[in-house]
């Protein structure tokens, strides 16, 4: 089974600039795949990205914090690749 990953755009802004373009940054950074790295003296300080993207950056870590919740991923991926699969009628059937 291949994941692919969605592709991040980062480009670098100093901080004068996004201070300067404040107003404007939000419609930037309105791709949910892009960030912004916030530069002082040439060097990445800090990332502005969206409100969504944020929160779905929070939300995997809080995933990836909870061992239960990562061994669950982990069965079900194993469970995928050994072709262990439940068919949706039968699921539906089931639920009933």
């Amino acid at each position: 089974m291949t994941t692919s990953q969605p592709e991040y755009e980062t480009e670098q802004m100093s901080i004068a600039k996004a201070r300067a373009m404040m107003s404007q940054l939000p419609e930037l950074l309105s791709n949910e795949n892009q960030a912004m790295a916030v530069t002082r003296h040439g060097k990445p300080v800090m990332a502005m990205m969206s409100w969504d993207m944020f929160e779905s950056i929070m939300e995997t870590m809080d995933i990836m914090g909870d061992a239960d919740l990562m061994n669950a991923l982990r069965q079900s991926i194993d469970d995928v690749r050994a072709d262990r699969l439940i068919p949706l009628e039968q699921v539906k059937n089931d639920l009933c």
